[in-house]
Formats: structure tokens, sequence, C-alpha cells
């Protein structure tokens, strides 16, 4: 199960169980925002206004990234452009990998990993 599944219950853009028609199969970490209204850390998978849009994104981002295993007692939130990590990770070389990767998602400020172990 990939994150976006299991954090979202939302499947892979271009699966069969992509969801309820929340993912489509050019969605994109970094949508580029067409109305300026919308800030970039509520930005969702479609470009439209989510208030998760950008924890959605950074949890799509470390699916497709192939290094980044789903950590199955690790949980993506976010306080406005703020990626929080909570839960356990296998090692401290994958936590800092899913900090480099939030970090690179359009709007995000700040990673958080206070909530986070490594349970090496």
């Amino acid at each position: 199960m990939g994150w976006l599944k299991r954090v979202f219950g939302l499947g892979a853009p271009g699966t069969e169980d992509e969801g309820e028609g929340n993912v489509v199969e050019n969605a994109s970490v970094n949508p580029e925002v067409t109305d300026e209204t919308i800030p970039p850390e509520r930005v969702g998978l479609n470009g439209e206004y989510d208030q998760s849009g950008l924890a959605k994104r950074v949890v799509l981002a470390f699916d497709q990234d192939p290094e980044l295993d789903d950590e199955e007692r690790l949980w993506v939130a976010q306080t406005g452009g703020k990626i929080v990590l909570k839960g356990t990770v296998s090692s401290q070389e994958i936590l800092d990998k899913m900090v480099a990767v939030a970090s690179e998602v359009n709007g995000t400020t700040d990673v958080d990993t206070s909530q986070t172990e490594v349970s090496e």
C-alpha cells in the first residue's frame, strides 16, 4: 500500500483505485497555481483548494520517490506551510530523505520531525 492510499485513502494517480476522482493522471507534486487566491499550502492534487493539499502533495512525492517505501508507522500532517511527521521510521537515513523530499514540495515552509522516532 502506498503513502497516498494509507494516509488519505486515495490511490496513485492513473490507477483503478485512485479514489473518487480526487486524483488525476497528471497530478503534479508542484502544480502551477492559476488562481493566485489559493495559498500554496492549500493547493490540492488537482490545483483545487484543499485544506490538506500540501500534506497530500507531500505524500504523493513520497510515493513517487523510489527510495521511499511506505513507512507504515509514520503519518504526515500539515499546519499551514509546515509539514509534521509523526510516528516511527526505520532509519535516520529514511527520515533525512523524507525531510529533503517534503522540503522541495511547493508551499512547504518547514518540516517538523519532533514527533518522529527512529527505530534502529
